[in-house]
């Protein structure tokens, strides 16, 4: 059995005015999707947290491919 290498990349948005609560809601939704199905899941979501969420899903995103070479549509949330 061969083990598969997993690579973390973070984005952290500071200074957003939302409640810590609200954002979890959102976050909850899209964790463990993949990149395309998250995005799709947040262009449909009516809370205010899903457009600052997609802000910094989009930063991850950038940063896997710019400083790992990684692509982004197999990523996972």
């Amino acid at each position: 059995m061969s083990a598969v290498e997993t690579q973390e990349v973070r984005a952290v948005a500071k200074w957003v005015r939302m409640s810590p609560r609200k954002a979890r809601l959102v976050a909850d939704h899209i964790r463990g999707r993949s990149v395309p199905e998250a995005r799709t899941v947040l262009a449909f979501t009516q809370r205010a947290a899903a457009r600052e969420i997609e802000k910094v899903l989009r930063s991850a995103v950038a940063n896997a491919e710019a400083n790992h070479g990684l692509i982004g549509d197999n990523l996972v949330v």
